[in-house]
C-alpha cells in the first residue's frame, strides 16, 4: 500500500519494531514506493534491509529516547513516527481480575511502558516535525483504554495506563496545533491482533476480527493516510472509527 497524504520520499520512524504489529508496520512502509526510508527501533536493533534502518533505544530510559531521536530526525525531516510498544502481561505481569490483586510496583510498570515511554518519545519528536506538509504521530492505545467503554471492569493497570496515554498525546495534540497546523498527533486501536501478547485472551473474538499483524498494521496505515489536521488529538479505531475517552 502506498500512503499518499505523505510526501514523496517520506520518511518513517516505528519505536517497538520487534513486536508483531511494529514488525508488520516496519515491513509495509519499507515496501510503500513513496517510503524512501523506515527507521526501525526496538531495545534489541532489529535487522537491517532495504530501506530499513535499525537503531536502539530502551523505552524507560529518556536518554536513549532523546539521542536515536536527534540522530534519525533532523529539524523537519521525518513525516511519519509509531510508537508499536505495549506491555499487557509477561512472566511477571497479569491482568488484574480484581482490584484485591493490584500491587504498586506491577502498576507502576505498565504506566512506564504503556504511557511514559511513548509519552516521552512524543516530547523528543513532535518540536522536530515539518510545519511545511501533513506529518503524523501516532501512538497505539487500546479500546479497553476508553474509560466511557468500560463495562467489565479488570485489567486495572493496562486500561488505566493506556487512558493515561491517551490523556498525555491528547495534551500534546493541543499543545503541538498551536504553532504546527498541519501536524497530527493521535492515539490508535489496532483491533485484536493474532500476537503472544493477546494470545491468552482472545478464545471470544470471532475469526473475522482476530487479525494478522500485517493485516491489523494494514488497517493502521489506512487510518493514518485519512487522517486530517482537525482529527489531531483523537483516538481512533482500525477501522477509522473514532473511540470515546
Amino acid at each position: 500500500m502506498n500512503l499518499v497524504s505523505l510526501r514523496e520520499g517520506y520518511r518513517a520512524a516505528v519505536f517497538g519494531a520487534s513486536g508483531g504489529i511494529g514488525e508488520a508496520l516496519v515491513r509495509l512502509l519499507a515496501e510503500d514506493s513513496r517510503c524512501s526510508a523506515v527507521y526501525a527501533g526496538a531495545r534489541r536493533a532489529p535487522v537491517a534491509g532495504a530501506k530499513i534502518h535499525p537503531f536502539s533505544f530502551d523505552l524507560t530510559q529518556e536518554e536513549t529516547i532523546a539521542a536515536c531521536v536527534s540522530r534519525i530526525c533532523p529539524e523537519g525531516d521525518l513525516d511519519l513516527a509509531i510508537v508499536a510498544s505495549g506491555l499487557l502481561h509477561d512472566a511477571d505481569l497479569q491482568p488484574e481480575k480484581t482490584m484485591r490483586a493490584l500491587n504498586p510496583a506491577m502498576l507502576a510498570r505498565s504506566f512506564a511502558v504503556n504511557a511514559v515511554g511513548p509519552a516521552l518519545i512524543a516530547k523528543h519528536i513532535l518540536p522536530r516535525l515539518p510545519r511545511d506538509r501533513k506529518s503524523v504521530f501516532a501512538a497505539l492505545s487500546a479500546r479497553v483504554g476508553s474509560i466511557s467503554d468500560n463495562q467489565t471492569g479488570g485489567w486495572h493497570a493496562y486500561r488505566a495506563s493506556k487512558a493515561a496515554l491517551n490523556q498525555l498525546i491528547r495534551t500534546c495534540a493541543i499543545e503541538l496545533g498551536v504553532r504546527n497546523r498541519q501536524a497530527v498527533c493521535v492515539t490508535l486501536h489496532p483491533g485484536t491482533v493474532d500476537t503472544p501478547m493477546s494470545g491468552p485472551f482472545r478464545a471470544g473474538v470471532s475469526p473475522d476480527r482476530l487479525f494478522t499483524p500485517r493485516t491489523s498494521a494494514s488497517h493502521l496505515l489506512t487510518v493514518i493516510d485519512r487522517l486530517k489536521a482537525d482529527m489531531s488529538g483523537g483516538f481512533f479505531a482500525w477501522d477509522g472509527g473514532r473511540i470515546d475517552f
